[in-house]
C-alpha cells in the first residue's frame, strides 16, 4: 500500500510540474494555443504502448498465471461518453486524475470539480439501464467476480 502511496505521489508531483494539472495549460491545449500537453500526452503514448505490449506477450500475475489485457468492446456509447468526457474536461480545466492533483495544490474549484465528477458518475449509474438500449452499451457489470 505505501509503494502506492508513493507512485501517486510521484506521479501527482509530475502532473503537477508539467503543467498538466494547470487550467490555463489544458485551455490552452484545447484552444489550439498550447502545444505542450500534447507532447506529453504523445510520451505517454509512446511509453506505455510498448510497457503494455510487453507486459500482454510475458508478463505473469503472483499466482503466476499470464496477464490477460482484454479490448473494451466498441459502441455508440463511447463516442457520446468521449464527448462528454472532453467538454467536462475543457470546462473544468481538469480530468480525473489532475482533480487530486490540484485539491493537493489547495486549489478550492477542484473540489467542486470532484464533486461533478462524483455526481456525474452516480447520475450515469442510475440512468445506465435506460440508455444502455439505444447507445449499445454492455451489460452493466457488478465487480470483477474474483475472490
Amino acid at each position: 500500500m505505501l509503494l502506492f502511496v508513493l507512485l501517486g505521489t510521484i506521479f501527482g508531483f509530475i502532473l503537477s510540474r508539467s503543467g498538466a494539472a494547470d487550467y490555463n495549460y489544458i485551455q490552452g491545449m484545447f484552444l489550439f494555443e498550447r502545444f505542450q500537453l500534447y507532447g506529453i500526452i504523445g510520451t505517454a503514448v509512446a511509453l506505455t504502448a510498448p510497457g503494455l505490449w510487453i507486459l500482454k506477450r510475458f508478463g505473469r500475475t503472483v499466482s503466476g498465471r499470464p496477464i490477460e489485457i482484454e479490448l473494451k468492446p466498441l459502441h455508440r456509447g463511447n463516442i457520446a461518453g468521449g464527448l462528454l468526457f472532453g467538454v467536462g474536461w475543457s470546462m473544468a480545466g481538469m480530468c480525473p486524475g489532475p482533480i487530486f492533483v490540484n485539491i493537493g495544490e489547495g486549489k478550492l474549484y477542484a473540489v467542486a470539480a470532484l464533486a461533478g465528477a462524483l455526481v456525474g458518475a452516480g447520475v450515469f449509474g442510475t440512468i445506465y439501464r435506460r440508455v444502455q438500449g439505444p447507445f449499445r452499451l454492455p451489460p452493466l457489470v457488478l465487480g470483477t467476480g474474483e475472490g
